[in-house]
């Protein structure tokens, strides 16, 4: 085993140039405004900080279990229902082949198809196809083993495609909805 890391202000100040923009995203596809995903990532930093000794060198899918744990615990402050945004226009646009009426067309259908599915179904597509981390990484950040998140990663898939061929199909050509990062 080698020397310790030093974890001082320089190596936090690389990992939030690096890292800061990532969990801005991560807030933004889940919390209605950009000022409260940009409070969310101070936050996630502020805990970086204090457990900078706990922070592997892959960091992103730490600091994803750091929000995802912040905000379930607004969550239940709150006691009510999240203000979650489960896909946006501009993650569609992403999708290769949508562009257009079909894009709009598919962005209402994905929003009611992800609507019918559980907050932790919706958690692990978003994880691997928007966040576009492994299985693995996923595990990591939902707290479980690779397996488990294989297993709810594929039923979420086949749930979601359930919902989708439950929706009117009103454009000949559907966006795909994930791209997968298989790691072995």
């Amino acid at each position: 085993m080698g020397p310790p890391k030093r974890q001082d202000e320089g190596w936090f100040t690389s990992l939030y140039a690096a890292e800061y923009a990532h969990i801005v995203r991560y807030g933004l596809r889940r919390l209605a405004d950009g000022d409260a995903a940009a409070e969310l990532a101070q936050e996630v930093f502020v805990v970086a900080w204090r457990r900078r000794g706990e922070v592997p060198d892959r960091s992103l899918p730490w600091l994803y279990g750091v929000a995802r744990r912040l905000l379930a615990n607004q969550w239940r402050s709150r006691r009510g229902t999240p203000d979650v945004l489960p896909i946006t226009d501009v993650d569609l646009a992403r999708v290769p082949g949508s562009s257009g009426a079909d894009t709009t067309v598919g962005v209402a259908d994905v929003r009611a198809a992800l609507a019918v599915l559980s907050e932790l179904d919706q958690e692990i597509l978003r994880l691997i196809g928007w966040e576009e981390l492994t299985v693995s990484e996923a595990a990591q950040v939902l707290g479980c083993t690779r397996a488990t998140a294989a297993v709810r990663l594929h039923r979420a898939r086949r749930r979601l495609a359930e919902a989708m061929s439950d929706r009117p199909a009103r454009s000949p050509h559907r966006p795909m909805l994930v791209t997968i990062r298989e790691d072995l």
